[in-house]
């Protein structure tokens, strides 16, 4: 099972061009459509917990999924795999960047490739939003506005976010309680 972690995330480190956002819909196929490690309302939460954690959420996305499937060593094994291509192809990009900077064709592909990335980054949100309730798409976007608007921080936002999905939470086991 190990194996087969660090397989399926070293692929998707391989083939995912854009960032973490565009690893999203990856991961997703993988861990819960092809190899059903992981059902979709527990992808949702570990991505809820992934992108609330410091760092890129790929990463703790990889590592998320890799301890909920084998503890620390599938988390180990994830993001080992999810890390690696990257190392790898920063590492040649760095030795040879000098002689291709000023390169035309190179600089060609990579403009054609942002049409592809930002597709790439607008699929794991819409896919995401299918299974949500209208008032929370309103409030995502509502919340999206006011952070673009205003130049507010997000970490307000998202300390705010907390706060209140743990009164509702408390409020929630209350009730149930009576």
């Amino acid at each position: 099972m190990l194996w087969q972690l660090f397989i399926s995330f070293l692929k998707i480190g391989c083939f995912t061009f854009g960032g973490g956002y565009a690893m999203i819909p990856l991961i997703e196929r993988e861990v819960i459509d092809r190899k059903a490690w992981i059902a979709r309302a527990d992808f949702l939460d570990l991505l809820t917990l992934a992108q609330s954690a410091p760092g890129p959420i790929s990463l703790n996305t990889a590592v998320f999924v890799g301890y909920k499937i084998r503890g620390l060593a599938g988390a180990v094994a994830s993001l080992a795999g999810v890390v690696i291509p990257s190392f790898v192809i920063i590492l040649v990009v760095a030795i040879f960047f000098a002689d291709v900077r000023n390169n035309a064709v190179v600089d060609a592909a990579f403009k054609a490739m942002r049409p592809a990335v930002v597709a790439l980054i607008v699929a794991p949100i819409v896919g995401l939003a299918r299974g949500m309730h209208a008032w929370l798409i309103a409030l995502a976007a509502a919340v999206a506005l006011l952070v673009w608007g205003t130049g507010l921080s997000p970490i307000y936002l998202l300390i705010a976010g907390a706060a209140a999905g743990l009164a509702w939470s408390a409020w929630i086991v209350r009730k149930e309680g009576k």
